[in-house]
C-alpha cells in the first residue's frame, strides 16, 4: 500500500501517528510524510526564517527514521488558509504520493492549522482525482480513504480503530525527538515534556486495546471513501 501522512507543523505527524507509520514500512507500504507549514513560529529565541529552515530539516529527519518520504509545502506557521492555492498544493501533493490511505487531524483538533489542514486533506483528495485540474503532478486514479488521527492528548476524539504500536512506540520517539527546536519551545511555551506526553497517551490507548501502546483512528464514513477490509496495520 501507499500510506500518506499530512501534518499542519512539522511536528505533527511524529505525535499523531509515526508509530503507525513505521509499523506500515514494516509490512512493506510506501509511507510519505506532507507538512504544511515550516514552523517558523514556534520558537522563544530562534528567529522565524532561520527557525523554518531548522524545522523542515528536523521533519526531514524525523521522516527518514520512520522510512517515509518527506514533501514540505511550506506555507507560514499560525497562517495556512483554505483557499485556492493552498488547495492546489494540497491536491498536487496528493497527486505526488497517490496514496490508498491518507491520516491526517481530525476535524475537531485544537489549532486552526491542524482544522484547516484536515479541510484541505478532505477537499484535495476528492480532487486530486478531477483530470482537468492541472497541477505538477497529474490525476490519481482512485480516491483515498481518509483516516483521522487522535488529536495530541486524545481530547473529545473516541478512536474506532487502533493500531498495536507496542513495538515501534521507541521509533515514534526517537522520531519525535528529531524535533530537537520543538522540544525546547513545548516545555518553555507548553511546560511540556514531549516524550513523557505521547508515551502516556500511547499506554492509556494501549490500555484500551488490550495491547502495552497503540495509537487510536477514525475512518471517514463517507461515500465513495469506503472499503470493505482494514487497510491499517
Amino acid at each position: 500500500m501507499r500510506v500518506m501522512a499530512v501534518g499542519a507543523h512539522p511536528d505533527d505527524i511524529e505525535f499523531i501517528c509515526a508509530g503507525t507509520l513505521a509499523r506500515c514500512v514494516q509490512r512493506g507500504d510506501e509511507v510519505f510524510n506532507v507538512v504544511c507549514t515550516n514552523g517558523d513560529m514556534g520558537h522563544m529565541v530562534i528567529p522565524a526564517e532561520e527557525l523554518g529552515k531548522i524545522r523542515t530539516e528536523e521533519a526531514r529527519r524525523a521522516a527518514e527514521t520512520v522510512g517515509a518520504e518527506f514533501k514540505m509545502l511550506g506555507e507560514p506557521d499560525e497562517w495556512v488558509f483554505h483557499d485556492k492555492r493552498t488547495r492546489l498544493l494540497m491536491i498536487d501533493a496528493i497527486r505526488w504520493a497517490d496514496p490508498d490511505i491518507i491520516i491526517t487531524h481530525a476535524p475537531e483538533d485544537y489549532h486552526p492549522d491542524h482544522r484547516t489542514a484536515s479541510d484541505l486533506v478532505f477537499a484535495a483528495s476528492f480532487l486530486a482525482t478531477v483530470p482537468h485540474i492541472e497541477t505538477e503532478h497529474g490525476a490519481v486514479d482512485s480516491l483515498a480513504t481518509l483516516i483521522y488521527a487522535d488529536p495530541l492528548a486524545g481530547t473529545n476524539f473516541i478512536p474506532e480503530e487502533y493500531v498495536d504500536i507496542s513495538e515501534t512506540l521507541d521509533l515514534k520517539v526517537q522520531a519525535l525527538l528529531c524535533h530537537e527546536s520543538q522540544v525546547v519551545w513545548l516545555r518553555d511555551h507548553d511546560n511540556l515534556d514531549v516524550e513523557a506526553f505521547v508515551r502516556n497517551l500511547a499506554r492509556t490507548r494501549g490500555q484500551q486495546s488490550g495491547v502495552a501502546a497503540a495509537e487510536g483512528f477514525r475512518t471517514a464514513k463517507i461515500w465513495p471513501r469506503l472499503k470493505t477490509f482494514r487497510q491499517l496495520p
